[in-house]
């Protein structure tokens, strides 16, 4: 069609109805990087997305075992524990977010779909209904473990490739925050007197 033949098409008509229903083809698989200038080799940049989406799985289930334990919190340390739950999940909240931004930033597909997430991650699934409160807050310490545990190697190994800035997420806020949360959950778990000794 040339130029002129342009001329004499009829304008589609504006609305502003949404157009339902679309789909698209997969323009990025998952476990690719593409190339972006951020002077860090292919290899380097697809091992650390490898190693991010690992620890980004861990850390969406770390979240949702947070929001749960919130809502299903018992015993006379409820509401203490009810505040503590949320605050954990919402710093969980934004370490995904820091997460999934950085593999994007190497060039790779960040793990999205809760299903997904299930199939990958290492944090055993917890029982449908509610444990007690000392069963629920191992579980979260464990999986703080498996978390950190994962992050410190992943650190080592970047830091050695040369990458810097997953080697600084790692250490500066999931390791960081991490061992802060499980301070804050471990010291619950310490049986001692209130009012005397």
């Amino acid at each position: 069609m040339t130029s002129t033949d342009r001329s004499t098409e009829t304008p589609r008509p504006r609305s502003s109805q949404p157009w339902l229903h679309q789909r698209g083809k997969e323009i990025q698989e998952f476990g690719s990087v593409r190339q972006l200038p951020v002077g860090l080799s292919y290899n380097t940049r697809m091992y650390s997305c490898q190693r991010l989406n690992q620890v980004l799985a861990d850390t969406q289930i770390l979240h949702s075992l947070y929001k749960k334990h919130h809502w299903l919190m018992r015993g006379q340390t409820f509401y203490q524990l009810h505040l503590l739950m949320d605050k954990h999940a919402d710093e969980q909240t934004a370490l995904v977010d820091s997460i999934a931004e950085r593999i994007q930033t190497l060039g790779g597909v960040a793990l999205g779909d809760p299903r997904h997430v299930a199939e990958i991650t290492n944090i055993p699934r917890p029982p449908n209904g509610v444990e007690e409160v000392p069963a629920m807050l191992s579980r979260l310490l464990e999986a703080h473990e498996t978390i950190l545990s994962d992050s410190h190697d992943a650190a080592a190994r970047t830091q050695e490739q040369g990458d810097d800035g997953t080697n600084d997420l790692l250490v500066s806020d999931v390791i960081r925050t991490g061992e802060l949360q499980a301070w804050f959950l471990a010291e619950h778990l310490v049986d001692t007197p209130i009012v005397h000794s």
